[in-house]
């Protein structure tokens, strides 16, 4: 059965959640801390966890700061009422997976928990894998990057979307796919976050004087250039 931990501080939120998806099938388990929430989801094993952003004790961002801090993977659904652009890239820049602003419908959040399991699920079938292109190397049971012999220090997003581009090296990837496959949703097309990782993951694997590994296409996407060995 598909675990959920609904990390919610509101009562009427919480008791509605939590019967909604029992009601769905889902196996709930609840808390209403920020602390409470983070041992939780350090102990048990849960395949998503719907995380409110303003927790009592610290905040839902900070929880997920922590968790991925720990090495935490599991996929996190942040709910907020708080839907200014920034807050959502925030969130996503945090570790969160998804977002979803509140009041939310019920049937939107049912699709974007099976989206999210999906992926969980997906990303364990290959999980033990690793691949190379270039001289860059992903090893998927580590979770470590290399560049020929260095290690990478990556963040959790930095690594899937590391992953996503040397899954298809040479070929032109949208920002939309690219947002679809790492952050798992399609809203906020317009976004900035793709871009804004791409700089990042670019300062840490791209070497002095030569030509970014990661190319942009003006209008489109971007594309690994495999090089090296």
């Amino acid at each position: 059965m598909t675990s959920l931990l609904v990390v919610e501080d509101d009562a009427r939120v919480r008791d509605f959640l939590v019967r909604g998806l029992q009601a769905e099938g889902y196996e709930v388990s609840a808390a209403g801390m920020a602390q409470e929430g983070l041992d939780r989801a350090l102990t048990g094993a849960f395949d998503v966890i719907l995380l409110d952003l303003m927790l009592p004790g610290f905040s839902g961002l900070e929880l997920c700061h922590r968790l991925r801090a720990k090495g935490a993977s599991t996929p996190i659904l942040m709910l907020t009422a708080m839907d200014a652009v920034e807050d959502k890239i925030d969130g996503l820049r945090g570790g969160a997976d998804d977002y979803l602003t509140k009041p939310f419908d019920f049937d939107e959040l049912l699709a974007r928990i099976e989206a999210l399991v999906r992926r969980g699920r997906q990303f364990e079938a290959k999980a033990g894998g690793a691949i190379r292109a270039g001289r860059l190397t992903l090893d998927r049971e580590t979770m470590t990057a290399r560049d020929g012999a260095a290690t990478l220090e990556l963040t959790g997003k930095e690594f899937e979307l590391l992953e996503c581009l040397m899954s298809a090296p040479g070929k032109v990837l949208s920002r939309t796919r690219i947002l679809n496959k790492v952050w798992g949703y399609s809203a906020d097309p317009l976004t900035n976050v793709v871009d804004v990782y791409i700089r990042r993951l670019r300062a840490k694997i791209d070497h002095e004087g030569d030509e970014s590994v990661i190319q942009t296409v003006r209008g489109y996407g971007y594309k690994l250039v495999v090089t090296g060995p």
